[in-house]
């Protein structure tokens, strides 16, 4: 399997969203700021996540982008494949042609991983992403006084 930097800046880009969005409609240029990816390449990216419906335009003064649904109903696995990317890990990318036109002798040891693969990203939300961000930004200490303080 080769998910290559479309995939990857795709759902880093999404991710950005996730966790600015409730500020405003977010530029392509602001993502491309904090996580320095080419504007001109998200532009690309976005216009493929605006046609599958996971990203919305807003126009006009203060506009920008938004998720078309909520963080917790987009799986990683919808945003990699609205950019095109494959999970794929056979060699004939599923077509069973990997060897003399028929299914060479590991192919279903692969499509089983790809399926795997694609079970797994499908199983975590863009809201996952951005819940274990949190968790990390708090520290352990933190966490104990916040609960302290929590607490009648």
């Amino acid at each position: 399997m080769r998910l290559t930097t479309k995939g990857r800046y795709a759902v880093t880009a999404m991710l950005d969203l996730t966790l600015h969005q409730q500020e405003r409609a977010i530029t392509l240029a602001d993502v491309a700021e904090r996580q320095g990816i080419s504007l001109s390449y998200l532009e690309q990216l976005f216009s493929r996540l605006r046609r599958r419906n996971l990203v919305s335009s807003v126009r006009g003064p203060g506009g920008g982008y938004r998720l078309a649904r909520g963080a917790s109903d987009i799986s990683v696995a919808e945003v990699i494949a609205a950019v095109d990317e494959n999970v794929d890990t056979t060699r004939c990318g599923g077509a069973h042609n990997c060897h003399d036109n028929g299914p060479c002798l590991t192919h279903n040891l692969w499509q089983d991983l790809s399926d795997r693969i694609y079970r797994y990203l499908d199983g975590i939300s863009l809201q996952d992403l951005a819940d274990q961000r949190d968790a990390v930004r708090c520290h352990p200490l933190d966490k104990r006084a916040l609960q302290n303080n929590a607490a009648p």
